[in-house]
């Protein structure tokens, strides 16, 4: 967490208006100043960080609408949220779409503060938590572009473009590594909510005794630890789009309260009584196979038939080995910028498109940023690669047939039941997300003799999670 993180800034020329809202955050837990012009705002947020600018939109000298520009040029990731009358209503709308966060109509009530400025404090938060999550935020569209050349991957992102002009539900499928969140961004930015919040969340990440109140929010006192109201990410995504990342780890007793805030369009904090309404687009994905699944009984039949209305399968790396060389290229370009390395050697370029990327996309940029940190300008070569790359290439035929390997009967068999007990362990891990506890009961094996072969051949749980 930031140092902004709680710090409001309240702007109004009238100071009795300024301090009561100020009054009114710093009774809900927030750290308030006050500014008397847009000016003044500017040499405060110079001075200092604050995660929300509350400001009025009608003020002398510089307007609310003007300070709004300033602030997303010098700070993108301050949230302002503009107080207006009604009679400038369609100017608070334009100002959405210019990047303010929200509005608050005037007269306003305690409740009405403490509710917007909670709202925009948690977009805030998401930000920060989410790696990566800013530097795509700034980037738009542009930095999220889906680097391909082969015709599987071109027909699952025009599914998604045509599903981008609805609101109903996506369910993305496919393993680990192959850009389920990219696409969920790019429905998101090419649907008429693009200009609001896109949120995801990381359902592997949360414990189970924790869920309800990440999405739905929680009152102070609800629970022990609960000091102080929480928005959840349900209304934080208000207008937007909710992005579910490993849905399949959802814990079966809370899949019934999200059927169920999906279908009413609202949620209950934990600890209040009243129902709150929300607008999202549900978008999810997973590795795992929900039908078997639900056989299973681990996953609610009814849950998945809801989510499961525009499917798309996102092929694997190794289902789509014409885009290897020019992702191999994008990754070059990006990694390799400031170390000299422009271009891979003819050899190291035929065993990264011979290799099986078990950690696809995700797998295949590691290992150029690993290479462009080690290697040598202008050129990587194989000995630039992972070792456990290349021992597992040996069992590739598109490299055996070609007599690599040598050496007597008894080496070549141990080169060989290494690369296939490496192969063996990234498959499962591929299969389950990393979760080892899953891997070794799928392999018969001990947690902690799973554990011990994954150290053998320098294999690691968090290149396979999401």
């Amino acid at each position: 967490m930031t140092e902004s993180a709680g710090r409001v800034l309240v702007v109004d020329d009238e100071t009795d208006l300024a301090e009561s809202c100020a009054y009114f955050l710093e009774r809900a837990g927030y750290e308030a100043e006050c500014a008397a012009s847009a000016p003044q705002a500017l040499e405060l947020l110079e001075e200092r960080a604050f995660g929300v600018v509350l400001s009025d939109v009608r003020m002398p000298r510089m307007n609310g609408m003007q300070l709004l520009t300033e602030i997303r040029e010098r700070d993108p990731d301050v949230e302002v949220l503009l107080i207006t009358g009604y009679p400038e209503l369609q100017m608070a709308v334009a100002a959405i779409k210019r990047g303010a966060f929200d509005y608050i109509a005037k007269p306003y009530s305690e409740n009405d503060v403490i509710e917007r400025v909670g709202k925009a404090m948690a977009q805030r938060r998401v930000k920060e938590r989410n790696e990566g999550f800013r530097e795509r935020m700034r980037s738009g569209i542009d930095g999220r572009r889906l680097i391909h050349a082969s015709a599987t991957f071109a027909a699952s992102i025009q599914m998604l473009e045509r599903a981008a002009r609805t609101d109903a539900s996506v369910l993305l499928l496919g393993e680990s590594g192959t850009g389920k969140e990219l696409l969920a961004h790019r429905l998101h930015d090419s649907s008429d909510r693009a200009d609001r919040p896109f949120v995801p969340v990381d359902c592997a990440a949360i414990p189970a005794e924790l869920f309800e109140s990440e999405l739905f929010g929680h009152r102070k006192g609800a629970f022990t630890g609960a000091v102080a109201d929480k928005l959840g990410l349900f209304q934080v995504a208000d207008g937007g789009t909710l992005f579910l990342d490993e849905l399949g780890e959802l814990p079966l007793e809370f899949q019934t309260k999200l059927l169920r805030a999906i279908q009413e369009r609202s949620v209950r904090p934990i600890g209040s009584s009243d129902q709150k309404d929300v607008d999202v687009r549900i978008v999810a994905a997973t590795n795992r196979d929900l039908r078997e699944e639900v056989e299973a009984g681990r996953f609610r039949a009814d849950l998945f038939y809801r989510l499961d209305v525009v499917r798309i399968d996102v092929p694997a790396l190794r289902d789509r080995p014409g885009d290897v060389d020019i992702l191999v290229a994008h990754f070059l370009s990006k990694f390799g910028a400031g170390t000299g390395i422009s271009r891979l050697a003819p050899a190291a370029a035929e065993l990264l498109r011979a290799y099986h990327w078990p950690g696809n996309v995700r797998q295949l940029s590691n290992v150029i940023e690993r290479a462009c940190a080690l290697g040598d300008a202008p050129e990587l070569t194989t000995e630039d690669l992972p070792p456990e790359l290349r021992t597992a290439i040996g069992v590739t035929p598109r490299v055996a047939d070609r007599g690599a390997g040598g050496g007597t009967f008894q080496e070549m068999k141990a080169r060989r039941i290494a690369a296939m007990e490496r192969t063996y362990v990234e498959e499962l891990l591929t299969k389950h997300a990393g979760n080892v506890t899953h891997c070794s009961e799928e392999a018969g094996m001990a947690r902690s003799a799973f554990q011990k072969l994954m150290q053998k051949h320098g294999v690691r749980s968090a290149d396979f999670r999401a």
